[in-house]
Order: C-alpha cells, then sequence, then structure tokens
C-alpha cells in the first residue's frame, strides 16, 4: 500500500495536489497494484527521492521515466540502484561521462543516495512500475503529480540546474522559468542514445560552475 509518507517540507508545498481526485484515484491504483502485483520500488520507497532531498535542499533536478523493472534495482531515485546491485547500462554511462569530465574513479556503488543528500532531487516522471513491464503506470496520474513538482519547483525556487536526458525529459522544458534556472538538456545515456549527444555534453562540468557562480556548493559527483 502507498501511503503519503514524504519530507515535510514537501509535504507542505505538495498539500494541494494530495487533496485532489486525480491523486485519489491514482493512489487507489497503486494500491491494488500492490496488492495484486510485483510493484517497484518495494513498498515505502515510492516517494524516496522527496524524502532523500528535502524541499528546502534542492539545487538540481535530474529526470527519469520510470523506475527499474528488474528485482533490486529500484529503490525510488531516478537511475539509482542500491549498494551491490550491478549498474545498469545508463547508470554505467553516466559514470564514464563524469569520470572523463574529472578525470575521476568509476564509483564502486551505484547508490545515488550520496548525490541526493549533497540536493540532487533525483525524480522519476512515473513513481512506481510492475516488474518486467516499462511504462506499465504511464498514464495513471503520476505525469500530473511530477510535472507540478517540476512547475513548483520553477516558480518558487530560482537558480536550480534541470538536466533532461532523452526525449520525453526534454518535453518537460516548457515547465521551467528558464530566465531563472539553468536547463541542460541532451540525448539519453542509454546504449542506444549515448553516442547522440550524452557523451561529452559536460553536464556535470557545467552544473557544479552553475552552483558556484550562484553562491552554491558544487555537488561531489
Amino acid at each position: 500500500m502507498v501511503e503519503v509518507d514524504i519530507e515535510k517540507g514537501w509535504g507542505e508545498i505538495l498539500k494541494p495536489q494530495f487533496d485532489m481526485p486525480y491523486f485519489d484515484e491514482l493512489t487507489r491504483f497503486v494500491k491494488s497494484e500492490y496488492q495484486s502485483q510485483i510493484i517497484y520500488p518495494p513498498d515505502g520507497f515510492v516517494f524516496q527521492a522527496f524524502n532523500s532531498c528535502p524541499w528546502d535542499q534542492v539545487k538540481i533536478v535530474i529526470l527519469g521515466q520510470d523506475p527499474y523493472i528488474n528485482p533490486g534495482q529500484a529503490h525510488g531515485l531516478s537511475f539509482s540502484v542500491p549498494d551491490g546491485v550491478a549498474k545498469p547500462p545508463s547508470l554505467q554511462n553516466i559514470f564514464k561521462e563524469i569520470r572523463d569530465e574529472f578525470s575521476s574513479p568509476m564509483p564502486i556503488s551505484g547508490n545515488l543516495l550520496r548525490w541526493a543528500e549533497q540536493g540532487v532531487l533525483l525524480l522519476n516522471s512515473v513513481l512506481t512500475v510492475r516488474q518486467g513491464f516499462s511504462n506499465s503506470h504511464q498514464g495513471k496520474g503520476w505525469e500530473i503529480f511530477t510535472d507540478e513538482v517540476i512547475r513548483l519547483l520553477s516558480v518558487e525556487k530560482s537558480t536550480l540546474v534541470f538536466m533532461l536526458w532523452g526525449i520525453p525529459a526534454r518535453k518537460k522544458a516548457g515547465l521551467i522559468d528558464a530566465q531563472k534556472h539553468c536547463i541542460l538538456e541532451s540525448s539519453h545515456p542509454s546504449p542506444m542514445s549515448v553516442r547522440r549527444g550524452f557523451s561529452g555534453n559536460k553536464h556535470f562540468i557545467l552544473c557544479n560552475e552553475y552552483l558556484i557562480a550562484n553562491g552554491k556548493n558544487p555537488i561531489i559527483w
């Protein structure tokens, strides 16, 4: 069952969404799915992106699509996997880009909680999925919710960095005020598209340069 167990700051800013009919329908759907199917991430991790990166600490948004569909991978943070789990191809390509930009070693763990704790909101557009079936929870209401998250971040904050990789993520650029924020766009880091613009995009260096220019601490990637 899904409960709205979410960090206090996020809970306050998003309360109007929780009270809307679409969210009630979404909650009923997700609860029924958890009762009858194998759903990822595990119960209790649906709002992990928010709980590990409080509202008042957000500096960067990295937007994914929906959770990983294989056992043991999804834990509520876009692109991330728990400690000890093999890194999926997209995450490997993200780490390769960071290695190339900073001449740094490849991380042992694919757990990106260390990023979230520095102010990186690792947000998927859809927060739940059936095991083995990508996009199986699309169109159920999550997109309404996460679009509002992006819009509120754009309106209520300034000098954030939004990393939008791939066509679905780049479509969200219209929700963001480009006069107040930095929007970094490229192809997706998946093997099929990594060489169409993700490799060599310098997003992690550009992000840190923007943060420093706006008086914020850079991310230790």
